[in-house]
């Protein structure tokens, strides 16, 4: 079975703060032009995405440089909604396992378009450092595996990007805003491939599949 895992790109979705505002316009019509087309305007780390080492890594590479197989994900499902508001994963979260990626399920995603999803849950530097140390690619359903900024920041938080650091800088891709991943199994398969852009990130349709099919 295939699970949609995946926000929609619409106008006023809510992006990393800074980030540039997402609008979809229609700019033709079937009454008017006989055909419709739509103007869509957003940034590389718009709704569902992936982060290339590009992204914080001056010398990384851009999503261009990958084969497509690299974007499939041999994935385990990391069950961390006991944590509350900024509260930091720790490292024994982290399974010591034979798999691609660890996709840790917050539960965020249900606070996806309010002001509580900027206190997500985050990956504390030790558990960043045992993804990256054990080759695994990440998945959060939430804005980033880094505190993301926000009224109820608070000064012993880890600073800046220090999770997208420790995985980009090892060669680790970074899925971020996925939803609904309580509709996979603890082990599935990730397909999360990104628009064809030379960048340092792009909107996936991350698609999550049952392993037993």
């Amino acid at each position: 079975m295939h699970h949609d895992l995946s926000h929609p790109i619409e106008t006023g979705i809510q992006t990393y703060p800074g980030d540039p505002a997402v609008t979809v316009e229609t700019v033709a019509t079937h009454e008017t032009d006989g055909f419709h087309v739509e103007s869509v305007e957003c940034g590389s780390h718009t709704g569902t995405h992936v982060d290339a080492p590009a992204h914080t890594e001056p010398d990384g590479r851009t999503l261009d440089a990958y084969p497509v197989e690299r974007f499939v994900f041999d994935a385990i499902r990391v069950d961390c909604r006991d944590l509350g508001a900024r509260e930091s994963i720790p490292a024994e979260r982290v399974p010591d396992a034979d798999a691609d990626l660890l996709a840790f399920r917050t539960g965020w995603d249900a606070s996806w378009g309010t002001d509580r999803y900027l206190d997500h849950p985050y990956l504390s530097p030790a558990a960043a450092e045992a993804c990256a140390e054990r080759g695994f690619d990440v998945a959060v359903d939430a804005l980033s595996p880094d505190p993301t900024p926000s009224p109820n920041a608070s000064d012993d938080e880890p600073a800046g990007f220090e999770a997208h650091h420790t995985l980009l800088g090892s060669g680790s891709l970074i899925l971020e805003n996925l939803t609904g991943l309580g509709a996979v199994d603890e082990r599935f398969e990730l397909r999360a491939y990104p628009l064809a852009l030379p960048s340092d990130g792009a909107p996936v349709r991350a698609v999550g599949v049952d392993t037993a099919e």
